[in-house]
């Protein structure tokens, strides 16, 4: 495991427990970042976050999400020489059904866009915080929904050969501002793939104790 540290100002919402964000996902250390609060990166075992992971025994969209999120956090919160709070989250943009994932390379990319455009989608995220001493957990799940305009095949190839879809859940970030993706319901947060309101909800819970 690779670790790394974000210095920021403490705010009283974590007051002096340690924080520890599992996760690889630079976009999801700045929405930690925005918190104002001090953390720590830990990146999970590859086990923890197999990309070509799926839904299984029936389960429904939402018990994935969080389930792929307890895998990250209690990873590290288990590999953990300190007491911490540990964050994993987990990301996917369901259309129709169909769960998309980070494209595995230009032609999985184009797939996907052509799926979502001219619809509207929903980007799920399930979050879990673990307590790396009590081994106690606490999970949430956000959905966020967006409409995407048709996509013309300019526009499209267009999109494609700036590689910003790489490692993106759909092949897309909500973060680059795109003109023809526009949220419907829930937070931009979710879809950029950290809820921070629910976040902060579950940590306030945790702390709690």
């Amino acid at each position: 495991m690779s670790f790394e540290s974000s210095s920021v100002p403490l705010r009283q919402l974590i007051r002096d427990k340690r924080l520890v964000l599992a996760s690889q996902s630079p976009r999801r250390r700045e929405l930690m970042s925005s918190l104002g609060v001090e953390f720590e990166v830990c990146v999970p075992d590859a086990s923890a976050e197999p990309d070509d992971a799926k839904p299984e025994n029936g389960e429904s969209i939402a018990q994935f999400v969080v389930r792929l999120a307890r895998q990250k956090a209690t990873n590290v919160a288990h590999s953990l020489p300190y007491p911490a709070l540990v964050i994993g989250c987990d990301t996917v943009a369901d259309v129709e059904g169909e769960l998309l994932g980070k494209p595995r390379d230009r032609d999985d990319a184009a797939r996907m866009l052509r799926l979502l455009s001219g619809r509207t989608h929903s980007v799920w995220s399930g979050l879990c915080v673990v307590d790396s001493q009590t081994r106690s957990l606490w999970t949430e799940v956000a959905e966020s929904q967006l409409t995407m305009t048709s996509l013309t095949a300019a526009q499209l190839d267009q999109y494609l050969d700036s590689n910003a879809w790489a490692g993106k859940s759909g092949a897309f970030g909500y973060q680059d501002g795109h003109p023809w993706l526009r949220i419907i319901s829930g937070t931009a947060e979710n879809v950029v793939g950290l809820p921070l309101d629910i976040l902060q909800q579950t940590l306030l819970k945790a702390l709690s104790l």
